[in-house]
Order: structure tokens, then C-alpha cells, then sequence
């Protein structure tokens, strides 16, 4: 189970570090629209589009990544005064009674999503009627990452929690 929470962690850096790079074709489209429609008079039927597409991409794939370095917004005004046991405990408690039902149901949805793009053939409904079904596909994969970052923290914080209360029965005998 840690092993897992290990290589999810590993995995999920990579993601952050690779994903991280949609922001340069994020830039190049916003640029090139913003120079064809002030500088040529000569908006495109597909940038704004297609920047909606990269950034939701790079949203969903960034989740799992901002999850692990605990860069999501959190209100800890509770968690910071506590102790780190009970710290622990309230994060085991929290992730698994809200965390994990409600991105689990949240990336299920999100798969249900994409699958069902796919056996439509989803195309938007816009002039240039680009296919939506692989930027869904990569959104539901942002969120399965999500959801198993989730997990591993979950696992990260069991085994915190086993070494902390190994460390009190140490210090007791």
C-alpha cells in the first residue's frame, strides 16, 4: 500500500513537470489571436476555442500535482493548532469521508463523460467543429489522477500515523 502511494507520488511529478508545458501552446494561441485580430484585423474562428481546450487539459492534469504539494486553497485555521496525531487523524477522516467519495464520484462522472463522447463522436457545436471527445478523454484522466493523489495521501497519512503511535509505544516502555 505505501509502495503504491510511492509510485503514485513519482508518477504524478512527472505529470505536474510534463503538463506544466501546455502553457507554451496556451501563450502561442492567445499571441497569435491577439495579432491577427488587433494587428490584421482578422480575428480566427478557432483560437478562443482551442485556448479553452489547452487550459481545461492543463487544469485537469495539474489537479493531481497541486493536490500533492497541498497548493489547493484550504482553510487549516483548525488543522494548524492541532498536533501532529491528531493533525493525522482529522486528515484520514476528512479525506476518506469526503475526499475520496466525492472526487471518486466526481471522476466517475468525468469518465462517464468521455465515454460517452467517444461513442458519439462528440464535435462542438462552432464553426470550426473540433472533435471533443480526446480533450474529455484527457480532463477524465486529470481526475483520476486526482483521485488516486488522494489516495495516496490517504496512505501517506495512515502510514504517519502507524509511525507516530510506533513512536509513542517506543517511548512509553
Amino acid at each position: 500500500m505505501f509502495k503504491l502511494a510511492d509510485a503514485i507520488d513519482a508518477y504524478i511529478e512527472k505529470i505536474g513537470f510534463y503538463s506544466a508545458y501546455l502553457i507554451l501552446p496556451l501563450i502561442a494561441v492567445v499571441v497569435w489571436e491577439v495579432m491577427m485580430r488587433y494587428g490584421f484585423n482578422a480575428p480566427t474562428t478557432w483560437a478562443f476555442e482551442l485556448t479553452v481546450f489547452i487550459y481545461g487539459v492543463h487544469y485537469s492534469l495539474a489537479l493531481g500535482y497541486a493536490h500533492r504539494h497541498d497548493t489547493h486553497v484550504a482553510i487549516d485555521v483548525f488543522e494548524a493548532r492541532l498536533a501532529e496525531r491528531p493533525r493525522t487523524i482529522l486528515r484520514i477522516i476528512t479525506n476518506a469521508v469526503l475526499f475520496i467519495p466525492t472526487i471518486g464520484l466526481l471522476t466517475l462522472y468525468v469518465c462517464i463523460l468521455a465515454i460517452n463522447s467517444w461513442q458519439q463522436w462528440e464535435h462542438a457545436s462552432s464553426s470550426w467543429a473540433p472533435a471533443i471527445y480526446p480533450v474529455k478523454t484527457l480532463m477524465a484522466i486529470g481526475f483520476i489522477i486526482f483521485f488516486l493523489q488522494g489516495l495516496a495521501k490517504l496512505f501517506k497519512d495512515i502510514r504517519t500515523l502507524k509511525s507516530a503511535t510506533g513512536n509513542q509505544q517506543e517511548a512509553g516502555e
